[in-house]
């Protein structure tokens, strides 16, 4: 019975591991831009592959178009903002995740002064007012567009997707994370992972140079200018040893630097400028051109194009035709009056890469090269201004300054999704923004007053490497008390940085149920109160859970039978807890257990000799240990330094653990001690206060989702609508002109032609009138009723197409098969392998196809050309496929037929010699090369299977060449080129 219990567990465990034959098995990736987006995807037998939209271009603009009656995305949504740019909505990302008083904002109602941004007296964020009915958010606006990309990626893949890998700027805090995931959220779309850009070019560049990665550190630097900001990367990439796959190659961010605001926009908008000057100069109109929206949505759009020119040409000649009442516009712009524009925009340059140099505590003379990212990079200015501070010989361009992000997200979505297998690359991103914990408490002076403490505990330094564990331990709280979670030291970004990062307050903890926990275990030692934080795969913060933990002696148990144990073994292995009973929450440890490796203990050791020292409540991640605890963490302190991620949990009473291991797993050796410690784990109540930029509520998420499932809806009925009216349109004409051509004349009668005819032109009629303001329902009705009016016609011109081709495969079938049936009456009774029912049914099949054509065709002949056949083509295939399965049966049994034995001369001892076969094995080989000689000769003739043989049958039918018998590889050679002619 327990035999049978745990086949079928392990029966359901394979089951529930196999993936499902519904579910969508291909990822995508969104590069995702402030003025570009680039998609990429996975799918069986399509590695990372860019995605081409509807124009079949290889990226395309992050803008929508909202009308009254129909959305646009990307090139279409262009090309209305140079019309009505009130209506298209571009440069989303410089606002996500933003109160209304960022300078920023301020920014971007300065640069698109047709939008209305309205404050949101919820949240404090903004949104544009679309009418008085109308608004939509930032996050919104997005999830509108990565659903657009989601349909492209489907289009492109062929198949639904739902799993996705987003690209976001290194630079990007916790409040601006958090609403990318949340316009994911209203998209639909499943984010596997928020990846820096930085990171996932970093990716790509090692993932196609693996070869290239030793032990050795190469550190390479990347610069990266797009059209909204600028961000230099120094990563490292060497190989390291891991526990499961060995020594595999590794990425490491070890420093970033950036500037929000410096890029390709910022020059077109200066160029475009520059180009209303130019016209207001030459006084073509009365009117200033600065105050025409349309008309500087137009100067934008040619400044654009200007740019990319005046990187490869000295000087052009911008020209708009129509710029304002009919105005037309020509002017000439030099490399140089560029350059001049844009002067305090190049002598920002090399900031970025002083503050990646800096946060990697790094010199140039240890970069190996700096390779060139984004497409604003191609400026020539900028190059040249970036060589000189960098000062090496030449900037790197070997990588797709373009597509490099999107191709490291998709390897990296590949990698996430369990579709997939591919080779491991370790990644270690970098957080850019130290996180802190503050609390306070009351101390007592030796005078008696009584002093409150403000005290900071650093949760994750600046560049520290996640995803990521902690856990912080409050010693000396005994009631409810609170503490918070702010950023912490930001002196390394500027005045104006630090205005645009908002809120340097993350949250407020509100802790309930602390008392309560102490007063429940009073006869128990505390052992504190621990937050568990996890910093996840996208850059964001989360608190897990706190708990009270105490630590109580208890009566040793009478050591445990075999069976018992046994028990236990195999319910861990199921269940991957512990089979110890321990109170609340003994499975999140695990979880954080088998998440994050144990390491970074040295740095808790030192934070809690320090604190202890000071008399401090509790360290980051660390708490008061006994000797042996610290022992423990000393031995596995190299395993610390290279893992760079913490599990206190681990690191919290080792010596118990050990204890209770060896009482449980080796009492043989050690006799039980009469007590041992347990420990208790009491899950605390949270009230989290977000301060920084507050989430939109549950409801509001679901209106969110609602409108954009609303206009979806909306767009796919239109979309319907039009591909309907286009089929009836298409119907009528072909169908009009289709009545005069020969095959369709011969077919139909004049009254039938008179009668199609005039329901054409009378639905024609109805087009002009009614049917281009008609619904999709009645535009379907139209066509479904000429449809079927013409039905019969149509079937008789298409199978008189299809006649002379079936007709011509059914007699070539007839003469093979025929042949092939009287080649196998030829074989010898001694050779023969098929049997006389089979030969018979293929006889019978082949008359009965046979007859059946002649009469048919004969039938078919009588009949006039517009009158319904008999003679059908689904009849005709049908016979094919019957004769065709009959031959292919006997084909397939002659491949795998044996030879019967040839040696007539020792016929008679054919039994002593297949014992001395069987019982000798160098005698067998000496009469195997003649008897393989022999069965070339006679190659239909072959031995049917033995009963001892029938095991072996799946084997031979999936390599018919591996032969299973005590036979030599040379005789199955031999066997295996008789099939091959057969």
């Amino acid at each position: 019975m327990r035999e049978r219990l745990s086949l079928w567990a392990v029966f359901c465990l394979i089951v529930a591991f196999l993936p499902s034959q519904t579910e969508s098995v291909a990822v995508m990736s969104v590069d995702l831009g402030s003025e570009w987006m680039k998609i990429a995807i996975v799918k069986p037998g399509v590695p990372m592959e860019i995605a081409l939209n509807k124009e079949s271009r290889r990226k395309t603009p992050v803008a929508v178009c909202l009308k009254e009656n129909e959305r646009l995305f990307g090139d279409s949504a262009l090309g209305v903002a140079v019309k009505n740019p009130k209506v298209v909505y571009r440069f989303l990302q410089s606002i996500l995740g933003k109160t209304a008083d960022n300078p920023q904002v301020a920014q971007y109602q300065k640069h698109f002064p047709e939008h209305q941004l309205q404050r949101d007296e919820k949240r404090g964020t903004v949104f544009f007012k679309f009418s008085e009915e109308l608004q939509y958010t930032p996050e919104e606006l997005l999830g509108m567009i990565l659903n657009y990309s989601r349909t492209l990626a489907q289009d492109f893949a062929e198949q639904p997707i739902k799993d996705a890998v987003i690209t976001v700027p290194a630079y990007f805090n916790q409040a601006e994370r958090r609403a990318v995931l949340q316009a994911a959220h209203i998209a639909g779309l499943k984010v596997l992972q928020l990846i820096n850009d930085n990171t996932a070019v970093a990716l790509n560049y090692g993932v196609f140079r693996r070869k290239d990665i030793n032990s050795t550190e190469q550190n390479i630097m990347f610069y990266d200018m797009g059209s909204g900001s600028t961000t230099a990367t120094i990563v490292t990439y060497q190989t390291v040893k891991t526990k499961e796959s060995g020594s595999q190659p590794q990425l490491q961010i070890r420093g970033v630097g950036f500037d929000r605001t410096l890029g390709g926009f910022e020059m077109e908008l200066r160029l475009r400028d520059h180009l209303a000057k130019l016209f207001n100069e030459q006084k073509k109109s009365k009117k200033d051109v600065r105050e025409n929206l349309r008309a500087m949505a137009k100067l934008l759009k040619e400044a654009q194009r200007l740019k990319t020119v005046l990187s490869a040409n000295a000087e052009h000649m911008a020209q708009i035709e129509g710029l304002m009442d009919d105005i037309d516009f020509k002017a000439k712009v030099t490399r140089s009056e560029f350059e001049a524009l844009c002067e305090d925009l190049f002598d920002r340059v090399p900031g970025p890469v002083k503050e990646a140099l800096a946060a990697a505590e790094m010199s140039m003379d240890e970069i190996e090269q700096v390779i060139l990212v984004g497409g604003s990079t191609r400026v020539p200015k900028v190059q040249d201004v970036l060589l000189k501070a960098v000062g090496k010989e030449e900037l790197s361009k070997n990588i797709n300054a373009d597509e490099a992000a999107a191709m490291g997200a998709v390897y990296q979505a590949a990698a996430l999704s369990k579709a997939f297998k591919v080779k491991p690359f370790l990644v270690r991103d970098a957080a850019v923004f130290p996180i802190q914990v503050e609390f306070s408490r009351e101390t007592e002076e030796e005078d008696g007053v009584k002093t409150v403490k403000n005290n900071k505990r650093i949760l994750f330094q600046r560049m520290a490497p996640y995803p990521q564990r902690k856990v912080i331990t409050f010693n000396r709280y005994m009631d409810d008390f609170v503490f918070y979670i702010n950023y912490g030291d930001l002196s390394f970004l500027g005045e104006q940085d630090l205005k645009v990062f908002g809120s340097q307050n993350l949250t407020t903890v509100k802790l309930a149920g602390v008392g309560s926990s102490f007063k429940k275990h009073s006869d128990a030692e505390s052992k504190g109160i621990k937050a568990h934080f996890n910093m996840d795969e996208s850059g964001v913060l989360i608190l897990d859970r706190v708990e009270s933990v105490f630590e109580t002696i208890v009566e040793e148990q009478e050591e445990e039978s075999t069976l018992t144990k046994l028990g236990n073994t195999i319910s861990s292995l199921f269940g991957g807890g512990n089979s110890e009973p321990t109170a609340n929450g003994t499975e999140p440890v695990t979880d954080e257990e088998e998440v994050t490796p144990e390491a970074g203990k040295d740095q808790e050791q030192s934070e809690k000799q320090e604190e202890s020292a000071q008399e401090k409540p509790e360290t980051e991640e660390g708490k008061e240990k006994e000797p042996q605890a610290e022992e423990q963490k000393d031995n596995k302190e190299d395993k610390a330094e290279t893992q760079g991620e913490t599990d206190p949990e681990k690191t919290e009473k080792p010596e118990e653990k050990s204890d209770g291991e060896k009482a449980e797993e080796k009492p043989e050796d050690k006799k039980p001690k009469p007590q041992k410690k347990s420990k208790i784990s009491e899950d605390i109540a949270v009230e989290l206060e977000v301060n920084d930029v507050l989430n939109p509520s549950t409801e509001d998420m679901e209106v969110s989702k609602k409108k954009l499932q609303d206009l979806t809806n909306r767009d796919l009925e239109k979309q319907e609508r039009e591909k309907t009216l286009n089929s009836l349109e298409a119907f009528i004409f072909e169908t009009q002109d289709k009545l005069y051509q020969d095959e369709y004349v011969t077919v139909v009668t004049a009254e039938e032609k008179e009668q199609i005819s005039g329901k054409l032109s009378e639905a024609s009629n109805w087009m002009d009138e009614e049917g281009y303001t008609a619904g999709t329902k009645e535009l379907k009705e139209k066509l479904s009723e000429l449809k079927k009016l013409c039905k019969a016609m149509f079937f008789r011109v298409e199978e008189r197409k299809k006649w002379p081709d079936r007709l011509a495969a059914l007699n070539s079938m007839l003469n093979h098969s025929s042949i092939f049936l009287k080649s196998a009456r030829l074989i010898p009774e001694s050779d023969q392998i098929f049997t006389e029912v089979e030969l018979k049914t293929l006889e019978r099949v082949i008359n009965e196809t046979m007859t059946w054509k002649n009469e048919t065709v004969a039938e078919q002949d009588k009949l006039s050309p517009t009158e319904k056949p008999v003679l059908l083509s689904k009849d005709i295939e049908a016979k094919l496929s019957l004769l065709d399965r009959e031959v292919n049966y006997l084909l397939n049994k002659a491949k795998f037929a044996k030879p019967k034995p040839k040696d007539k001369v020792k016929d008679k001892n054919n039994t002593s010699t297949e014992n001395s076969k069987a019982n000798k094995t160098e005698d067998a080989e000496k009469i195997i090369p003649p008897k393989s000689d022999e069965a070339e000769e006679v190659k239909p003739a072959e031995e049917p299977p033995t009963a001892e043989k029938k095991d072996e049958e799946p084997i031979l039918e999936l390599n018919p060449a591996e032969n299973t018998d005590s036979e030599s590889t040379e005789s199955s050679k031999t066997e295996n080129h008789k099939g091959d002619e057969l």
